[in-house]
């Protein structure tokens, strides 16, 4: 207030004044709550004078000079008000400068200033005084500058001197000595000198690198130069993973010399300006195909702090489809890493685990290293080859210290890189060949490797012939192998000005580098390099001087030590980090345009812009929308030239419409509101060139994203051509033709083809011209309906072409497909558009690399010669089946230029009989002497390596490969020369045998072909008989080592370790140690020779994709079951399978499913053989997709059996003695997610795995919300759809499938109906209609609701991997809790004890949180479950006592259970009232819901185990106790009363009868317990528990339904039967108006036949309300007060009704038109011909209200009441007299009753229909309605009692009534019984005289 006060006085400022505000002002900069405002006014407010403002300043200058000198602190405070009052400027421009100095520093740290133009400023203004401030500050703040001590010692961190800081200052120091007194001068300069000697002391050289070394220091890093690179920068000018733009123009930039960058002090941005070009669309292209291991700078941030976190950088997939738009390309146009806020000089990003400090010893070993690299003999020296080798072994050590030595080397390495220049020549060309080998040996990854290729970038950067330059090509040479893997740097380096004056080998290398391959020869260049020079002269010294050879050769030997052995790279294996594409699976929404990108680098050139078009450009694409079209036209007009428009056009196809499909109508009305014809022209032409890259793309490698654009390009082409009545011009784009070559050419290209061709074709239907019937079209739509008939095609292509039918408003089945795909003839001549398949091996590329270990400059040559050397494997070792001869058809090569063919192409067919028939003859020979002679060699030499080894599972794999490799090379030695000929004459016989007159033209013919055909496929047959040789010599091996194996199992058995003792003494003695056996496992060296038997079968191409992964056999195999029990499971498979084998028809032999159960049996064969996880985990895999492939193509009897074998491996692996559940379900589940999306969504197989339990639910539910993508990926959308009906809406539903377990599909599926707004996909709406109604009737499923609470424990309480420990803690702790509940002290009257009681309970929970139980919601779910299950389990075993000692007490027994159980629920009630604050509902409510879940689940899952063994005690008594104990008389939970009993609520419906019949009496006891129901109908206000207490009556009378329809009551039924009725009564007694509101919904689900179960709810009448009696004489009913009055139907019974009938229906009501509606009504409602279920009983019920009711309000409308004859007449009577008449006696039956079921208490409705049933009678045309009638009335008058009143008064009415003539219808008499029950009948209506008198017809009316 003072202050507010002294501010407002308008006097002129006197001193107290001033004194006064200076003593305040402090107290505001503190920390004091209204600082903000104060200042503010003090600041800005009117009327102040600008002395305020200074008094402001000196009083912040004071604040902080005084006290505590200097706090940064309170610096840091000042700083931020400065900012807040916006005063900085003015306060940087204030005295004193000390303190003015101080704030500029932090100011610039935080980037609010150029400290260096600040600086310069200053000095120019204030000269000597501020420069003298300026080293006072720098003297104050680095005491070291002077040469004091260092830094750390003396000062705290925060005020030390940044080093940036620090180096500007100086740097404008620098800048102004020369204009100084010589005293300051010279300070200046000693100040400079010694800085720099405070920056790089950090780092020494490495030892033995400077002939006199730099001087020592040891300082730590944080003192290093400001000017270090930086990392983040360098990433940003290197975008190495895919994307970057190619744009060679923007690559300059760099300063021709890097010195420069480092003697002035820059900020880190500008040492290294952005080579990345500004219009990339880096932000969202996405990961460049991971075609390199590095992170493409994302532009995900803002600053990129985060970059060692997170995918480093790498843009996060976002599930947005138009985050591409938000990000655009214009965010690129600031240097792109500006806003990195990493220390600039600190390489600790790189490698956050080199952040460390490494201790001396450390430090000295390292450089230890770098010592003997440089070193001369006789020093001690290592090669750069050994250093390399030995960081290999310390990076991936298990010794922290190695792993340390391999951190610090790695990092003193690149932090030298900057000293490099300075380093003699023969020392810098090793260090470059150690820098390059680290990259080739992928000893670092992500940032560290962008670094490491930068810095050789620059190098090779340098001016041709320096230094540097030299030091780049010794680098590179030494990784040139690897350059293939990062086609954008080797487009970086090709862009250098002096590429072509790099040595001609590395030219080569980066050339092919970036089209990712290697050269086709691989040329060993040598490169000359001063250094290497030196090195050799300096090598040739150490040896005998007369050896010494001439330079560049010996430089060659050591620069190229690597590759001198060209064998060992070329299968070099690429290390785990850049191989990982294959194991990413494509990201669903980044799509790559790299192949475009590619592509587009290798044709011409065109003109591209400056980069300021070009960031112009993308803005206004960015910014486009359909509102500001015009403007952007306007602007792109103005800013572009006609000799860009190709670029634009370019840019607009290849980096927008070709990701962006959702654009593509705003970017085709652009091109219409340009009006441009010529730029529509470039647009077209790009989009065609294009559609043919990616046509013409590899396909063997499944690339998602090549799809992807094609398929955009596919829709934008419809767009701009069909959609706009242009035609798709042959010439350009033949799309009938491209269909038949991709179906010749085989799935992989249908892949691309089919969906795209769907995408062209879906804009026809916009075109006038195109749209069906367009001969054009509809031919193109016969292919595809042609295609979509085989039978063998993707579900997915089927699928593609079945959505683009039905967009197109056709109907596939009525398309004429025609022959077009069988014509051969056609498909001879096509024109290739697609690229030429893989196979043909006749591309001179695809020829592997010659490979020689020469190292002479020119390539060796090899000379092939088809005798002596095989030709190269075609085929891999999976690509052949040889499960019959079959298999070889498909791989048979014709060449199509063969003379012969071309003249008589009917001889085609003879090959492959003739190969055929080759192969028979020679296999069985061939195969059984390869192994004979393998077996043998094989044998012996296994015995004796694994002789010490006591693993018999390692030595049957080492077998296996070694017998599979001797047996493949056996069999192609022998039968390769015998098979050409063998061919070569079958082929000869079959063509003379064919043309039995041949020319001697034909001949010379014949026998060309022949041995052109023998040649081509040799290869292929020869593959067969090896690869049949191979499957046989397995289990034949395993015959001969049976007995091997059989000892090694016996020893294990006995406990003891398995070693042949002769074997041993022979070793100890005999063996020198280097190639002596040891005990125990084989030394990997040895094992690697069997690993490479098992990469490289001969014959085939060389494999990585084993069974096992590298290394496999060195690694201990894990046997943790027994195995024995393994063994007789698998046994137990084995059996049964090849039962179902020979049950298999042998018509079906061939059939491909028999094939797929001979293959699955024979893994399963293996799996048994070797016993591991490996293994077990391949069969699983291949049992789950073989179920997923399976369509129902095949014999059905074949399919169900071959359903059940793949079944049947499954529920082997998952028995408890195999693998178990746990394990099996997750790989399951794993599989199917994993699965290829063309047969990922086959829902037969999914709910047949879901069915057997072989399913991890919450898993699997949650992958399936995920892959809709809100309901973009169409495929899963549908496929959700199905599984959901299936599961829970089909009447033949999975009972152990809860909506829990697909609570997040559900949820997904409601937003996608939701959102979509009247285009959700078909039938979603409806699904979600009826799972509503199943479910929603008390669901509030808000994420995180008490709901999703239930939801999220039922599934929980499935895991099964709980921490270790953790049962035991949960054990004790319910001991502990059940002892103090019974304890004395806690007392039974709660009143008096509940202090001490809540005292014990904190104790407890002190206990439980210091056991960590409570800790977290995962822990606490947990406990309660490992509780449940506890208790439950007592239970089971009490009760299972009781079986065995039938005299115990039962009542004994169960108070046994009841005394863990009621204290577990005590616990649980006592936790939920105490949960959270008294007054805080929702944690209370969100717990009880949990724990409920819990119960379920485990009641659920128990449920399903035990079936007819489970036991509804313990659940009956948790949730009865459970339910007593929170709706006792508390205010606390009075307050939560209605969510607890919701809660309860939806716990009892989720176990509704239906799902756990096995609880269903405990559930019936539950639901009518008397608080319960007085509770929900009474207690609860405004009847807010009736609505979900009816869903649970429904639950009941749904499970009754079958049961009692079908009349099968056996003894449980008739039980549980009784008990309804009971339960009823109870309701009709206390609760009649709530059987009055619900009834229609329970007459819904109540069958017909239920008489009097009905009769009770229908009796209900309010309590409030005087019955008049029905039998007084006279009664006139439409003279009753209450008979106008309409009854409360709390039922929406219109949902039933399909929209399209309702309309109708309303229609007809109001204008009896559409005339049809009623003779369409019948079969409306009739939905099967099954007798009993002919009807659609719920929308007859609904169709007879609603009608009803109408009328009635018509009735009113016109001012009268219903009676007889008023009802008459009226479009609604038509509908009811119509289906009187119209419907069969079934349906007639069902419509009356819904007629009877609304007779009931007097009200309006009880009243028209009485009238409308008597009309009915009285106007039928025939006596079998009026039969009828008779039969609904009075079948519910002969039951006992209650009767509804409405039925009473109708039935005495009709009968006494004479208008009717009741009684003279034959029926009353057809039969003396019949006759009598109507007698007696009228006597209890009316009384005997009156019934007397009517019946004889003399009655008065």
């Amino acid at each position: 207030m003072l202050v507010l006060a002294l501010l407002q006085i308008n006097t002129s400022w006197h001193t107290l004044r001033h004194e006064l505000i200076s003593t305040l002002m402090p107290i505001f900069l503190g920390n004091h709550p209204n600082s903000a405002i104060i200042l503010h006014y003090a600041w800005h407010g009117q009327g102040q004078s600008p002395s305020i403002r200074q008094l402001i300043m000196h009083a912040m200058a004071e604040w902080y000079m005084r006290g505590e000198q200097y706090d940064q602190a309170k610096l840091s405070r000042i700083l931020d008000v400065a900012q807040d009052l916006k005063a900085l400027s003015m306060l940087l421009n204030g005295t004193p400068f000390a303190f003015v100095i101080d704030l500029a520093a932090l100011a610039s740290r935080r980037e609010y200033l150029k400290l260096d133009k600040w600086l310069t400023d200053k000095i120019r203004e204030h000269g000597e005084p501020f420069i003298q401030a300026c080293m006072t500050f720098l003297k104050r703040r680095c005491p070291s500058i002077l040469g004091g001590l260092a830094p750390e010692k003396d000062q705290p961190k925060s005020a030390q001197l940044p080093p940036e800081t620090l180096a500007t200052m100086l740097a404008c120091l620098q800048a102004c000595a020369g204009s100084v007194s010589q005293e300051l001068s010279e300070t200046i300069l000693t100040m400079v000198a010694n800085c720099s000697n405070v920056m790089n002391k950090a780092r020494q050289p490495p030892p033995g690198v400077m002939p006199k070394g730099r001087p020592p220091s040891a300082s730590s890093l944080d003192a290093i130069s400001p000017v270090q690179i930086d990392p983040l920068g360098g990433m940003a000018s290197l975008s190495i993973g895919g994307s970057a733009a190619p744009h060679t123009q923007s690559m300059q930039g760099f300063p021709p010399n890097l010195g420069s960058a480092f003697s002035t002090p820059q900020s880190p941005a500008k040492a290294f300006p952005p080579l990345s070009t500004p219009n990339q669309t880096t932000a969202f292209s996405g990961i460049g195909g991971l075609s390199s291991q590095l992170p493409v700078g994302g532009l995900g941030t803002g600053s990129l702090t985060g970059i060692g976190t997170g995918a480093l950088g790498l843009p996060a997939v976002n599930n947005d489809p138009f985050v591409q738009r938000k990000l655009g390309t214009s965010g690129l146009n600031q240097p792109t890493f500006q806003q990195s806020k990493m220390k600039p000089s600190d390489l600790s990003q790189v490698w956050p685990e080199a952040n460390q400090h490494f201790s001396k010893e450390i430090d000295d070993e390292a450089n230890s290293y770098f010592q003997r690299i440089y070193n001369h003999p006789p020093h001690p020296t290592m090669s750069v080859d050994e250093v390399l080798e030995m960081l290999q072994r310390f990076k991936d050590s298990t010794i922290k210290r190695e792993r340390e030595v391999f951190n610090c080397m790695l990092r003193n390495l690149f932090e030298e890189y900057r000293f490099f220049p300075q380093y003699p020549d023969k020392e810098l060309h090793i260090t470059a060949c150690l820098f390059g080998g680290i990259i080739e040996k992928g000893l670092v990854t992500y940032m560290a490797l962008g670094l490491a290729l930068r810095y050789v970038l620059e190098a090779l950067r340098k001016p041709f012939g320096s230094k540097m330059y030299y030091f780049g090509i010794a680098a590179l040479d030494r990784f040139k192998n690897r350059l293939k893997d990062y086609p954008q740097y080797c487009q970086h380096l090709a862009s250098i000005s002096h590429f072509m004056q790099f040595p001609h080998h590395l030219q080569e290398y980066i050339e092919y580098g970036q089209q990712s391959r290697d050269p086709p020869v691989k040329m060993q260049g040598s490169i000359t390099t001063p250094g290497s020079i030196a090195l050799a002269q300096a090598q040739a010294q150490a040896q005998v001087p007369a050896k010494a050879p001439l330079a560049g050769q010996v430089s060659t030997m050591v620069t190229t030590s690597t590759t001198t052995t060209v064998a060992k790279t070329v299968t070099v294996t690429r290390p785990t980090g850049v191989s990982f594409k294959k194991d990413v699976p494509p990201s669903i929404n980044t799509t790559n345009i790299d192949t475009l990108l590619v592509a587009t680098d290798q044709t011409e050139r065109i003109v591209e812009p400056p980069e300021n078009i070009q960031e112009k450009i993308a803005f206004i694409f960015n910014n486009l929308s359909q509102s500001n079209m015009t403007q952007k036209v306007e602007e792109l007009k103005e800013t572009v030239k006609e000799e860009f428009m190709p670029w634009v056009s370019q840019y607009l196809v290849m980096k927008r419409v070709s990701i962006e499909p959702n654009f593509h109508s705003l970017y085709s009305n652009f091109l219409d509101t340009l009006k441009n014809p010529e730029f529509n022209k470039m647009v077209l032409n790009e989009t065609y060139r294009n559609i043919k890259v990616l046509l013409t793309s590899d396909k063997a490698a499944a690339n998602f994203s090549d799809r992807s654009l094609l398929k955009n390009l596919g829709h934008w082409l419809g767009m701009i051509t069909l959609a706009k009545n242009k035609p798709i011009l042959h010439t350009d784009l033949d799309v009938k033709s491209l269909l038949l070559e991709a179906y010749v050419k085989g799935q992989q290209e249908l892949l691309y083809v089919v969906p795209f061709v769907a995408k062209v074709l879906e804009s026809s239907i916009r075109s006038v011209v195109f749209r069906p019937p367009n001969p054009w079209t509809m031919a193109i739509m016969n292919v595809l309906a042609e295609l979509h008939q085989e039978h063998d095609l993707k579900l997915n292509l089927k699928f593609e072409i079945e959505v683009l039918c039905k967009n197109l408003a056709l109907d596939i089945n009525e398309l004429k497909p025609g022959n077009l795909l069988k014509d051969k003839d056609r498909l001879k001549n096509l024109d290739e558009q697609l690229s030429a398949p893989k196979k043909d091996v006749k591309q001179p590329e695809e020829l592997p690399p010659i490979t020689t270990t020469t190292t002479s400059t020119t390539p060796a040559t090899s000379t092939t010669c088809t005798a002596t050397v095989p030709p190269q494997p075609q085929y891999s070792y999976h690509d052949i089946n040889v499960y019959s001869l079959a298999g070889l058809a498909p791989h048979i090569t014709l060449n199509p230029t063969i003379p012969l063919f071309q003249a008589h192409p009917q001889l085609k067919q003879c090959v492959r009989q003739a190969i055929e028939r080759a192969v028979q003859e020679l296999v069985h020979p061939v195969v059984d002497r390869s192994i004979k002679i393998a077996m043998t060699t094989c044998e012996q030499i296994v015995r004796k390596d694994f002789a010490l080894d006591s693993e018999e599972s390692r030595m049957r794999i080492a077998a296996h490969h070694m017998m599979r490799n001797l047996t493949a090379g056996m069999a192609m030695i022998t039968c390769r020369e015998p098979l050409l000929m063998s061919i070569s004459t079958n082929l000869k016989n079959s063509f003379a045998s064919a043309l039995r007159t041949a020319s001697p033209q034909q001949r010379e013919m014949m026998d060309q072909a022949a041995a052109q055909l023998a040649q081509d496929n040799c290869e292929l047959a020869c593959c067969f008989i090896q690869k049949t040789a191979v499957e046989k010599a397995g289990p034949e091996m395993d015959k001969r080592l049976a007995t091997e194996f059989e000892l090694r199992k016996h020893a294990r058995q006995e406990g003891r370790r398995y070693c042949d003792p002769v074997v041993l003494t022979y070793q100890a003695e005999r063996m020198p140690e280097q190639i002596r056996l040891k005990v125990g496992g084989v030394d990997p060296k040895q094992l690697a020779v069997y690993e490479e038997f098992a990469r490289n079968v001969p014959g085939f191409l060389p494999t990585n994709d084993l069974s096992q992964p590298t290394g496999f056999l060195a690694q201990p195999m894990k046997q943790a079951w027994a195995t024995d029990d393994v063994a007789q499971i698998y046994d137990k498979c084995i059996t049964e399978l090849e039962q179902h084998l020979h049950a298999i028809p042998p018509t079906l032999a061939m059939n491909p499913q028999a094939q797929a159960l001979r293959s699955l049996l024979e893994v399963v064969v293996l799996s048994r053989n070797s016993r591991d996880a490996i293994a077990a985990l391949g069969l699983l895999q291949k049992a789950v997709e073989g179920l997923l492939d399976a369509t129902s193509g095949a014999d059905a009897d074949l399919l169900l059996r071959y359903r059940e074998c793949h079944l049947l491996v499954l529920k082997a692996l998952q028995d408890g003695r195999a693998y178990g559940s746990p394990w099996c379900n997750k790989q399951i589940t794993r599989c199917l997610i994993e699965c290829r999306d063309e047969y990922k969504y086959n829902v037969e197989a999914v709910e047949l795995l879901i069915r057997n339990h072989l399913v991890n639910m919450q898993q699997y539910d949650l992958h399936l919300a995920q892959s809709m993508e809100n309901g973009l990926n169409y495929m899963a959308v549908a496929f959700a759809m199905q599984l959901v009906k299936i599961l829970l809406v089909d009447e033949r539903s999975v009972a152990h499938v809860t909506e829990a377990d697909l609570f997040h599909t559900i949820e997904t599926l409601m937003r996608i109906n939701a959102h979509s707004r009247g285009n959700a996909p078909e039938g979603l709406p409806q699904l979600m209609e009826v799972v509503r109604s199943n479910y929603e009737a008390m669901i509030d499923r808000a994420h995180g609701g008490p709901n999703f609470m239930m939801h999220s424990g039922i599934s929980q309480a499935s895991e099964y991997d709980d921490p270790p420990g953790l049962r035991e803690k949960a054990e004790y702790l319910l001991r502990e809790w059940v002892n103090l509940y019974h304890s004395a002290a806690a007392g039974r009257d709660s009143t008096k004890a509940f202090s001490a009681f809540v005292g014990q309970v904190e104790l407890l929970e002190r206990k439980m949180h210091q056991q960590g139980i409570l800790k977290t919601d995962d822990l606490i779910t947990r406990f309660f479950r490992l509780c449940t299950e506890m208790c439950v389990e007592i239970s089971y075993r009490a009760q299972a006592e009781q079986q065995h000692n039938p005299a115990a007490n039962p009542t004994m027994i169960r108070a046994k259970c009841y005394h863990n159980l009621d204290a577990f629920v005590r616990l649980i009630a006592l936790l939920v009232k105490h949960s959270g604050e008294a007054t805080n509902t929702v944690t209370k409510i969100n717990l009880l819901n949990k724990v409920l879940g819990i119960v379920v689940g485990v009641l659920l899952q128990d449920h399903d185990v035990r079936q007819s063994e489970f036991q509804q005690l313990p659940y009956h008594r948790i949730f009865i106790m459970l339910l007593l104990e929170l709706n006792a008389p508390e205010h606390v939970l009075e307050t939560i009363n209605f969510q607890t009993l919701t809660a309860f609520c939806n716990t009892f419906h989720i176990l509704r009868p239906t799902k756990a019949p096995g609880f269903v009496y405990a559930w019936l006891e539950l639901i009518s317990h008397r608080i319960f129901i007085a509770r929900m109908l009474a207690h609860t206000p405004q009847q807010k528990g009736w609505p979900m207490y009816a869903q649970l009556l429904i639950d009941l009378f749904k499970y009754l339904a079958p049961f009692l329809r079908n009349v099968e009551l056996t003894k449980p039924m008739q039980i549980l039967y009784k008990g309804t009725l009971r339960v009823l009564l109870v309701l009709l007694h206390d609760f009649p108006e709530f059987l009055c509101d619900y009834h229609y919904g329970f007459c819904d689900v109540i069958p017909p036949n239920c008489i009097q179960l009905r009769n009770l709810i229908l009796s209900a009448f309010p309590r409030n309300m005087r019955l008049p009696d029905p039998f007084t004489p006279n009664l006139k009913v439409d003279m009753l007060s209450e008979i106008n009055i309409a009854p409360r139907i709390l039922t929406n019974f219109t949902g039933v009704m399909p929209p399209q009938f309702k309309k109708d229906l309303d229609s007809y009501l109001k204008t009896r038109s559409p005339v049809t509606f009623l003779s369409d009504l019948r079969s409306n409602l009739q939905v099967s011909n099954e007798p009993g279920n002919r009807y659609n009983l719920q929308l007859i019920n609904a169709l007879v209200l609603y009608v009803g009711t109408q009328a009635i309000a018509h009735i009113h409308n016109k001012g009268s009441t219903p009676s007889m004859s008023t009802i008459t007449h009226s479009a609604h009577m038509d509908i009811f007299q119509n289906l009187a008449v119209d419907l069969d006696t079934e349906g007639r039956y069902l419509f009356l009753n819904a007629i009877a079921n609304q007779l009931r208490y007097p009200n309006s409705h009880t009243h028209y229909f009485s009238c409308t049933m008597l009309y009915l009678f009285a106007e039928a045309n025939t006596e079998a309605i009026q039969e009828q009638i008779t039969r609904v009335l009075l079948e519910r008058l002969i039951v006992n009692r209650p009767h509804p009143w409405g039925l009473l008064i109708t039935f005495i009415e009709l009968i006494k009534n004479p208008a009717f003539k009741f009684w003279n219808h034959e029926f009353v008499h057809c039969a003396p019984e019949i006759e009598k029950l109507f007698q007696s009948v009228a006597q209890c209506c009316m009384g005997q005289k009156q019934a007397q008198q009517v019946m004889e017809g003399t009655g008065a009316s």
